[in-house]
């Protein structure tokens, strides 16, 4: 049994005691639809529809939509949703206007099952967004931006209905690891609005059942990503998203669950977002110089994802050269071979690809912060292979460590070979700190440890001979009592302050996405047995963005909200390494 199947095993069986131990007398509440279905964890966060993940909401609140009668798997209650778009009919004096035009963006005809019954609209009373004004584009050079959170001050923060800008939006792309359909159709207008979810299939009879309980709603399209092979885990998050004027692509670190966005004031995550234009009809060509690295790399993973072929093709209609200084970087599950999807472009392999490419390589030792809501099984040679891809490397240093036979190593080479291995290793112990917050700083936060169980982290893994326990520190929001389910990189050479790192030559960067501190998430290069050839296995599906801190002083809504403590696990070091957390967070 190989270590990957290894530590599914061994989640599966901890899913399994927390539903026995959880579930005893508690009633289930706010339950969130989560589409793995079939109990198959990777070592990131572990799908699970138990009430120990759950957040526990005033009695007066919403209902999920397990709490209610005849629901389909996605949460939707369909009785009820044609009950009251029936009733909605006996009140108005006129038939419920009719869906819009085809979007530009997609072509609507669906490859799924659909019924005739016209869309419902189930949209709740909420305070409404303003629209756009043409020509002005609210994000036009990108933003990074925390989740709003309930019972909180706004600062430098978004809603998902500021996000969603609904009153204009024509069609979105959405993808996500936990859904809650119910409460994310109330945030869209669904009679208007042509929607894709990108979901987490295994099998042919979960597919099924999700188009049947999506049938009664023609403007809602599904894309299931394959499943097939190795491939264990569609945790990416993204959204594609239309309008009049541009298209919005956000990537954020949250699920499409009402906890993520803020809504119980228990936990945050980070989002980024940026608007760019739509080409005149004359200038639109797949070549055209709006093309972009950003660009190629999206349309690559979205093919990947199996997305419609319309929707891939209408991103040559936007202008992308506000992408030229970042990247999208992203894990594509499966084997990444040279004859199927490059493994050159995914995974740890891409990161040091696009790290090169925006110019940021540098032989330079490196500080690396990695903020994670998840832990994998960790040791020193995949947390090199991270930080040579940080380096700028794409997987062949240590690739060539494992599998070069001694017998065409020189007496030159191997020497070398072994000192650069070291130096690496060295490096990783000096400069390399891993954020997750300690069991005391759960059960001190707002939701306690009951609202804590998307911070995933094995004590398996923390006891093995080989997990680097040093580089572990604790993690805490700046904003009192919340847990982040961040996914956050900050890279900074130690040979550049950071006072200098906004200038044009600074070698710093930052990574926001979908992707935990795991092999799982950023994939394992070997040798493939036939071929001989480089191969990288994935596991998961992920994608995130690379943002230079030169890039950054540009995006004035742009930051971090984190701040560190000290050593996990090492109370005598606490107290001192919490002063010189805050010392970096006033630097930084």
């Amino acid at each position: 049994m190989s270590l990957s199947e290894q530590e599914d095993e061994d989640m599966r069986r901890a899913i399994a005691l927390s539903l026995r131990h959880e579930s005893g007398n508690q009633q289930k509440k706010h339950e969130v639809i989560v589409v793995d279905s079939d109990s198959s964890t990777t070592d990131d966060e572990a799908p699970c529809v138990t009430a120990a993940i759950q957040p526990k909401l005033p009695e007066t609140e919403t209902k999920s939509a397990f709490d209610k009668p005849m629901m389909g798997i996605l949460g939707l209650d369909r009785k009820a949703m044609e009950q009251e778009r029936l009733a909605r009919k006996r009140k108005a004096s006129i038939s419920p206007p009719p869906a819009r035009k085809t979007p530009k963006l997609a072509d609507t005809t669906s490859k799924d099952p659909t019924s005739s019954a016209s869309t419902p609209q189930v949209d709740a009373p909420t305070k409404i967004i303003p629209s756009f004004h043409f020509g002005k584009l609210p994000h036009a050079n990108g933003a990074v931006k925390k989740t709003w959170a309930l019972g909180h001050p706004r600062d430098n923060d978004i809603k998902l209905e500021e996000i969603l800008q609904k009153e204009d939006l024509t069609l979105a792309v959405l993808s996500s690891f936990q859904w809650d359909v119910e409460w994310l159709l109330r945030k869209i207008k669904t009679n208007t609005t042509q929607m894709v979810f990108v979901m987490q299939a295994n099998t042919e009879e979960i597919k099924t059942e999700y188009r049947n309980n999506t049938a009664h709603m023609p403007n809602i399209r599904l894309c299931f990503p394959s499943m097939e092979g190795q491939v264990n885990c569609m945790h990416s998050k993204l959204m594609l998203l239309s309008y009049p004027t541009h298209l919005r692509v956000v990537v954020p670190t949250a699920n499409l669950v009402p906890y993520d966005w803020g809504e119980t004031g228990i936990m945050e995550n980070t989002i980024f977002l940026i608007d760019l234009p739509r080409l005149a009809p004359k200038t639109i060509t797949s070549a055209s110089p709006t093309m972009t690295n950003f660009r190629e790399d999206l349309i690559h993973f979205l093919e990947a994802m199996r997305l419609e072929k319309s929707i891939i093709d209408s991103m040559h209609h936007f202008d992308f050269s506000a992408t030229k200084d970042l990247a999208f970087v992203h894990t594509i599950g499966g084997a990444n071979t040279s004859d199927g999807p490059s493994w050159r472009r995914t995974g740890y392999c891409g990161l040091g690809r696009a790290i090169s490419q925006l110019g940021l390589a540098t032989e330079d030792a490196l500080n690396i912060d990695y903020i994670t809501s998840s832990v994998g099984s960790l040791n020193t040679e995949f947390l090199s292979t991270l930080y040579l891809a940080a380096q700028g490397d794409e997987g062949t240093a240590v690739y060539n460590w494992r599998t070069m036979p001694a017998s065409k190593l020189s007496k030159l080479v191997d020497r070398n070979m072994q000192v650069a291995q070291q130096t690496a290793q060295k490096q990783v112990a000096m400069g390399f700190r891993i954020y997750f917050p300690s069991l005391e700083t759960v059960r001190a936060s707002t939701g306690g440890p009951h609202n804590g169980g998307t911070i995933c982290f094995q004590s398996k893994w923390w006891n093995s001979a080989t997990f680097p326990r040093d580089l572990l520190r604790d993690c805490k929001s700046r904003r009192e009592g919340m847990l982040m389910h961040n996914k956050i990189i900050y890279v900074y050479p130690t040979s550049q302050p950071l006072t200098s790192s906004h200038s044009s030559t600074s070698k710093s960067w930052s990574y926001i996405g979908s992707a935990n501190c795991s092999e799982s998430a950023w994939g394992r290069l070997v040798k493939d047995r036939q071929t001989k050839q480089p191969k990288l296995n994935c596991r998961n599906c992920e994608c995130g963005v690379i943002i230079p801190f030169r890039r950054a002083s540009t995006m004035a809504d742009s930051g971090g909200e984190e701040r560190t403590g000290g050593k996990a696990g090492d109370d005598a070091d606490k107290e001192q390494s919490e002063k010189e957390g805050k010392a970096k967070e006033r630097s930084s």
